[in-house]
């Protein structure tokens, strides 16, 4: 006799089936999701994209399919580290900068971080520039126009993807200023993922192993003086335990700074409405031409946290108290 094949009926009292074609990662938990933008609140920009600087099918495409892809990705790497579950992409970002071993966790994490930074700082209507700003903007780079061509040419003469961020610098005693800065591909602009962490520095490890079941003991003694050196070279020494060695929590010799602008260069971003730009027409020159047409200069006020008086380069004024941005 031929065997039947059993198929065992399904419960009558049983969860609701999902479907097979949602992602892993969004059957199992959606730890971390889309942010709705706040100009899309409504679908706006997937509707009508972004005023003459981005098409729908462009937004929908660097927006709304290849964030949620990120965000799919990290909740599957991030699925066996309970730590990183309830942390924000911010967080997970900065925790995980400093580990090689979670390299792949960081990238997914900084660039979800830096896709929104991006796409959060446009706006579907032209915004002037506060006057607060501009004041600030002019006296680190003479004029609003020098940082425009600065941007949009750093953008534009990046060999490869990336992002052009427009950065505050806030050094205690030193004027407040604006600089610009390139990342490329998925990295940061925090100081806090300017560096990362080996397991033994050749530099410090001062005396060569010859037994096995010594070398846990010297590598442990040598990154400990190899970290004490850092620590004094960063803050001074004695110093590691003072207020601002406690804010400043950042590579030796890094400069601390804050983000509040950025073009994103990533070629799914600009190729499908721009082109290659072959003959002088669009390309990533037009698109970063009207990327700066479209920024929510009021919003970039609010990041840089300047409502207040401060030091500028040419008062030579002591800066007021500003509250930890």
């Amino acid at each position: 006799m031929r065997p039947r094949l059993r198929i065992p009926l399904r419960s009558r009292v049983s969860a609701p089936s999902q479907s097979t074609l949602l992602p892993l990662a969004c059957r199992t938990r959606s730890l971390h999701s889309l942010v709705p933008l706040e100009y899309d609140l409504q679908g706006g920009a997937t509707e009508k994209g972004i005023a003459d600087f981005l098409s729908p099918a462009a937004f929908n495409i660097a927006w709304n399919q290849y964030q949620t892809h990120l965000l799919a990705r990290l909740n599957a790497l991030v699925a066996d580290y309970p730590e990183f579950q309830s942390r924000h992409v911010k967080d997970i970002m900065l925790r995980t900068a400093r580990e090689p071993s979670m390299a792949t966790i960081f990238n997914h994490a900084s660039m979800i971080h830096n896709n929104h930074f991006f796409f959060k700082h446009l706006s579907p209507n032209s915004v002037a520039i506060p006057e607060t700003l501009r004041s600030h903007l002019e006296n680190s780079f003479g004029s609003i126009e020098t940082l425009r061509r600065e941007m949009v040419y750093t953008a534009v003469n990046m060999f490869g993807p990336g992002f052009v961020w427009l950065v505050k610098t806030a050094q205690p005693g030193l004027p407040v200023a604006f600089k610009v800065l390139a990342t490329y591909a998925a990295g940061s602009p925090y100081p806090g993922a300017h560096w990362r962490r080996q397991s033994v520095d050749m530099n410090t490890l001062s005396q060569p192993v010859h037994r096995e079941a010594d070398s846990g003991a010297a590598q442990a003694s040598a990154l400990e003086a190899g970290k004490a050196y850092l620590d004094a070279a960063a803050f001074g020494a004695g110093k590691k335990d003072t207020a601002t060695a406690k804010k400043v929590e950042h590579a030796p010799g890094g400069t601390d700074l804050l983000p509040v602008l950025c073009i994103n260069t990533w070629e799914h971003v600009w190729l499908w409405d721009y082109g290659f730009g072959v003959g002088g027409q669009g390309g990533k020159l037009g698109y970063a031409e009207k990327w700066w047409k479209q920024i929510n200069w009021e919003l970039v006020l609010k990041e840089a946290n300047i409502q207040r008086h401060q030091m500028s380069a040419g008062t030579g004024a002591p800066a007021a108290a500003e509250a930890a941005a």
